[in-house]
């Protein structure tokens, strides 16, 4: 089996009203929740039997210090110990050095030199099941680097995890969209942050079977569109939204 580096493997939701934002992301999205079991509440985010994704509440140290929530990205990383001095020598920085998640795996949270945050993972057992279609519902379908400066995050992403280019778009005023491969297809794209965004981030895309009722949804549990619905090549339709707590997130799928 080939290794998994370099691909994202989950998804983690930090938030500062638990509860509330398991009601949400379930009647939205349609994620069980499962507790995690864990000694600090943990709930698993699944698509049937799978996890694929979790939630848990910023500490209060972290919200005093600045933290909002967010949803942060694991990237396999085939050793956590190496990748993250990589990192800081690539001119970002490790915001949390790396730990142990008993039985589960080891990990760091990092930033990119631009400032986006995301999480080093490499899982106790080795290994990554095989991947669902990008389209499947419930699963995360796309991911987007809004960057300080998409070129030279895109040559940071390269260095540290061998992504590829795939194709590009320009976007006229809104510079040049730039897809990535972290393996044979694309899975996500890079941009320039326009000046209204304050900082870079990642914004993550969930996949729905419709998306007009997603975006209804969305507002009927207190959530916002910041963006759409509209159309994207291949067909889809998007929607970029924040939930009830301020986390940033995006809807994928259909229209009907």
């Amino acid at each position: 089996m080939s290794s998994p580096h370099g691909n994202f493997v989950w998804y983690e939701l930090m938030t500062t009203d638990h509860k509330a934002a398991e009601d949400f992301y379930q009647g939205v999205i349609g994620w069980r929740m499962q507790d995690a079991g864990m000694s600090n509440p943990y709930t698993l985010f699944c698509v049937g039997e799978r996890a694929v994704g979790g939630l848990m509440e910023l500490p209060r140290a972290a919200c005093e210090a600045g933290a909002r929530p967010s949803w942060r990205g694991h990237i396999w990383s085939d050793d956590v110990d190496t990748f993250a001095p990589r990192v800081v020598r690539a001119g970002g920085a490790v915001l949390h050095p790396p730990e142990d998640i008993p039985g589960v795996g080891r990990f760091a949270t990092v930033s990119d030199p631009q400032g986006a945050l995301f999480v080093l993972f490499k899982g106790s057992a080795d290994t990554q099941d095989a991947r669902p279609a990008s389209t499947a519902p419930g699963f995360t379908g796309w991911h987007e680097l809004h960057a300080g400066d998409g070129a030279s995050a895109f040559t940071f992403y390269s260095g540290l995890f061998g992504w590829t280019k795939a194709e590009s778009m320009d976007m006229g005023p809104m510079g040049i969209y730039q897809l990535f491969a972290t393996g044979k297809e694309p899975v996500g794209g890079m941009m320039t942050k326009g000046k209204a965004t304050p900082v870079p981030f990642w914004l993550y895309y969930f996949n729905l079977d419709e998306i007009e009722a997603g975006a209804t949804r969305v507002k009927a549990k207190g959530g916002e569109i910041l963006n759409g619905p509209h159309q994207v090549p291949g067909g889809r339709w998007i929607v970029q939204c924040r939930d009830p707590q301020g986390a940033m997130f995006a809807l994928v799928g259909p229209h009907r």
